[in-house]
């Protein structure tokens, strides 16, 4: 029994990282143990497609850092809970904007949650673009998949 990190990041329009969410849960019962939001400053100063939902009034949910900040305070997170794995709901282009944790083992959401019609047990889900909230939505529907650790090896990548 150990512990997975759920990943998402939101960019800006210059196609920077200007929010990232992070739900940590048990990698037996997906049941949610924490989670932690960075917004990175100054980067989401530029806006995005979706930099209306960064909720960046203080909440004491999210803490507004620099990258390094972030990547920092992350690792030392993901070290503490002795997390190696993330799982992303299409992990290539979170692992591409996080060089920083390309020794992790990355894991893809979406090779086995795509579509709805291969997955009966997937509600509607509609992405909020919040990269807390859409971490949290990725776990939800690895818990709903109800599939053991070992079957996301083949979403390895």
């Amino acid at each position: 029994m150990g512990k997975i990190a759920i990943i998402d990041t939101e960019t800006n329009w210059d196609d920077e990282v200007m929010s990232i969410g992070i739900a940590l849960a048990d990698d037996y019962d997906y049941e949610l143990k924490d989670s932690k939001y960075f917004i990175i400053d100054p980067c989401y100063k530029a806006g995005g497609m979706f930099g209306d939902r960064l909720e960046v009034k203080p909440k004491g949910m999210n803490v507004i850092c620099s990258r390094r900040e972030a990547i920092e305070a992350i690792y030392k997170w993901l070290v503490f809970n002795d997390v190696d794995s993330f799982f992303a709901y299409n992990a290539p282009f979170d692992k591409n904007h996080l060089p920083e944790f390309g020794k992790f083992k990355w894991y893809d959401i979406m090779r086995v949650a795509a579509y709805k019609q291969h997955n009966p047990k997937i509600s509607d889900e509609h992405e909020s673009h919040n990269a807390l909230r859409d971490a949290l939505d990725e776990l939800k529907i690895m818990e709903m998949l109800g599939l053991e650790i070992e079957e996301y090896e083949i979403a390895r990548i």
